[in-house]
């Protein structure tokens, strides 16, 4: 399904944080169902009359849990030559030198088990993207997407701003997996928005259900993963690198998160009453935070107790993963202030109790060392994840031993530190094949 945005907003930013225009994208896309399990061939032109059909796993026993990872069903979603995957990017705004640029590529959804974060069995997807004419077997970058409201813009299913960097990535010869996340793309529920521990687990599950899926496509994984994401997936990678670091059969190679929310209890939640964060991006995070939080952390039994009537009749409803953007812009009011009592907009500023512990669990994804190259890509123009992130990330990694440079993209917004960092990273990943 394609999704065409038409408000400025992009909604790629982080924990209470902010808005950031991103272009609507389309791309005419073609795909051809592999047949069973064979691989799709490269030189077969895809014919586009056909709708994509998924090949599917045999089902594991009902009265067993199955692995985490297992692999449900691939579903091919788009194909594109190299000249397609240039016209993308520059209708995204990257700025890429058209020799990085080197393949073309197919775009599959994955269908895959994890768990919720309770820990249940549930299913998620994702975007599985292989170059066409490179090495038969891949590194493979994980790319954590930023914040999302509606379900269908997640990059398995949206044809636009979601798919840039996995595209820009795969073109450069590396395997792309990205997941959706939980409650979003093609998985049941609610997104549990920036809930840290259940993100890390979608994405190494993604992992593991790329590594089925390859020698579908005829190729394999080499196990060496390069880890980045934007906002609120910077976040996310750096906790995904940290869970690779501890083992199994996947080897971190590298670390580069753009613009990501590493500091909420220091930096991101005073930026909401200092300025630093513009108030539309902090009344939108802030309201999708805490609504999908209070699910997992129970700090209020009645919305009334944290939301102003008439908000908080609706404000849940907003963010059940059916909504869209210009759902919640067009609801809500103008400012944290005018959404929240004022009891609890006092308790935002000085959180306690059970708000302290949902901040706090979702703080500490750079309290460790990584073994790895490690950059922190943001931007000093940045009103949605203030520069201050980057920063207490390079202080907490220095604290355990890792000195991380921070790259400052200069005066650019949220989706400018995106638009600057990504085909640098794409370069530096190269570097370190």
């Amino acid at each position: 399904m394609k999704q065409t945005r038409t408000v400025a907003a992009a909604l790629t930013a982080a924990a209470l944080v902010g808005l950031a225009a991103a272009p609507a994208l389309a791309v005419t896309t073609t795909a051809q169902a592999p047949q069973t399990s064979q691989a799709p061939q490269a030189s077969q032109a895809p014919q586009a009359s056909r709708t994509p059909q998924a090949s599917r796993t045999p089902q594991a026993s009902q009265t067993q849990h199955p692995a985490r990872g297992t692999l449900i069903s691939v579903t091919p979603v788009a194909d594109l030559t190299r000249a397609d995957v240039r016209a993308f990017l520059a209708k995204g705004g990257l700025t890429v030198d058209p020799q990085l640029v080197r393949h073309g590529l197919t775009a599959y959804r994955l269908l895959y088990r994890t768990v919720t974060p309770q820990g249940a069995p549930t299913t998620a997807s994702g975007l599985f993207v292989v170059p066409k004419n490179a090495a038969k077997k891949l590194s493979v970058v994980s790319d954590t997407h930023g914040t999302m409201v509606h379900r269908d813009y997640a990059p398995s299913v949206a044809e636009d701003f979601g798919r840039l960097s996995p595209f820009l990535y795969a073109s450069t010869g590396k395997a792309v997996a990205a997941p959706d996340y939980l409650g979003l793309g093609k998985g049941p529920g609610t997104h549990p928005y920036m809930d840290t521990k259940s993100a890390v687990t979608a994405t190494v599950d993604m992992l593991r259900a790329s590594r089925q899926a390859a020698p579908r496509l005829g190729r394999q994984l080499s196990g060496d993963v390069y880890a980045t994401g934007f906002s609120q997936g910077g976040q996310v990678a750096m906790a995904v690198g940290r869970e690779l670091s501890r083992g199994g059969p996947f080897r971190l190679k590298a670390l580069a998160p753009v613009a990501g929310p590493y500091d909420l209890a220091g930096t991101e939640i005073p930026a909401l009453y200092d300025g630093r964060v513009n108030p539309m991006s902090g009344l939108f995070y802030t309201s999708y935070f805490l609504t999908a939080q209070n699910k997992i952390h129970h700090f209020y039994q009645d919305p009334a107790e944290v939301f102003r009537q008439p908000y908080a009749q609706v404000v849940e409803q907003l963010f059940d993963s059916e909504h869209t953007e210009e759902d919640v812009a067009k609801t809500l009011p103008g400012s944290v202030k005018e959404l929240l009592t004022p009891a609890f907009y006092e308790k935002m500023r000085r959180p306690s109790g059970k708000l302290l512990r949902a901040i706090t669990a979702n703080d500490g994804t750079c309290d460790w060392k990584p073994r790895v190259p490690t950059r922190l890509y943001t931007s000093a123009g940045d009103t949605d994840v203030p520069i201050g992130n980057a920063r207490a990330c390079a202080a907490d990694l220095a604290d355990n031993g890792k000195k991380a440079p921070v790259l400052d993209q200069g005066e650019v917004d949220h989706f400018g530190a995106f638009k600057k960092s990504a085909p640098q990273i794409a370069r530096w990943f190269n570097t370190l094949d």
